[in-house]
């Protein structure tokens, strides 16, 4: 258990709230690196939007309004950049196994979208996910995960990079849940980002970019309007996640589910959405309740800034990079 700074606690919750919902892991500490798998065994009804300009995904097209097929059985988080991709190879082979995925003929194909991140300059970037990696995630996914901090896709996320990774702090993976009566709205995210983590409660940072003197933050938003941003921090940045519900949409309604999680990320990342950002986030409906599509926006932009507070929050140091709930910044 992290030992969290004093006066603050984490957003209670997980995506696992959402019956039908399994999450699972697959965590390197070594490598620090790891890949997160998303299951829904009946399928969901999906949508998936990319905000950031350096993204790596897979699938995504099959996402939009009126493509053909409407839903997903699995979603990949990952880490290992482009190489870590192919984890999902083992998620499509276990899901196989297990006899689902979308049936054409006599065959069985599953729909597995997924997104990557930057992770390959805190640990050995010679081992990244792969398809070995992707089904143990699968293999130890179950519907009562609550995992948080340096497992999964967050093992070796990192925040506030503008000066470069020796002045960067440690990010994570993390959940929470938001409810009104029978609706349930969740949020798992790995939180990656050249920006900085902000409380948007009280607009303090909690995690990023430290100073020079290394006593404080810089303020990353505040420091690019006097800086010049250098390319070596390109493609090293990115917030993934998975928002889903329980609430009847169609696939326009869960690509809006997506869109207004992001409104989620930009509360509590700053900057997002980058030309240094592959910023993407999933959206799963499970339709088991009648919902106002309002209510479920706003549900999943809350959800998605609590999940995000809470992956720095209970991250642990790593690779000599501090982590929020032990570093505390000079007044």
């Amino acid at each position: 258990m992290t030992e969290i700074k004093s006066g603050t606690r984490l957003a209670p919750g997980a995506l696992t709230d959402v019956a039908g919902i399994e999450v699972g892991h697959a965590t390197n500490l070594i490598a620090w690196t790891g890949c997160t798998v998303v299951l829904a065994r009946e399928g969901a009804i999906a949508g998936g939007v990319v905000r950031g300009l350096a993204p790596g995904t897979r699938e995504t097209d099959l996402l939009r309004p009126a493509t053909l097929v409407e839903k997903a059985h699995g979603i990949l988080l990952t880490g290992g950049s482009a190489f870590g991709l192919a984890a999902a190879d083992g998620i499509m082979r276990y899901l196989e196994e297990q006899g689902i995925g979308h049936k054409v003929g006599s065959v069985r194909v599953p729909i597995v979208p997924g997104a990557v991140l930057f992770d390959l300059g805190i640990g050995d970037p010679a081992i990244r996910p792969d398809a070995a990696m992707g089904y143990a995630a699968c293999q130890a996914a179950t519907a009562k995960d609550q995992s948080q901090g340096n497992v999964g896709a967050g093992t070796g996320a990192t925040v506030g990079k503008l000066m470069g990774s020796g002045k960067a702090m440690k990010g994570g993976l993390g959940q929470a849940s938001v409810k009104a009566g029978h609706l349930i709205v969740a949020a798992l995210m790995a939180v990656n980002a050249i920006g900085d983590v902000v409380d948007p409660s009280s607009g303090q940072i909690i995690a990023g970019a430290r100073n020079v003197a290394g006593n404080g933050f810089l303020d990353t938003a505040q420091a690019m309007r006097h800086v010049i941003v250098r390319n070596v921090m390109a493609f090293q940045n990115t917030v993934i996640g998975v928002v889903a519900t329980n609430a009847q949409l169609d696939v326009a309604q869960a690509n809006e589910l997506a869109w207004a999680a992001h409104d989620g990320l930009a509360r509590a990342v700053r900057p997002s959405h980058t030309l240094y950002d592959g910023d993407a986030i999933f959206g799963l409906a499970t339709g088991k309740v009648h919902a106002h599509q309002a209510l479920v926006s706003d549900m999943a932009a809350e959800a998605t800034t609590l999940a995000i507070l809470n992956a720095v929050w209970a991250a642990e140091e790593a690779a000599g990079l501090p982590a929020a709930s032990f570093w505390r910044p000079e007044q």
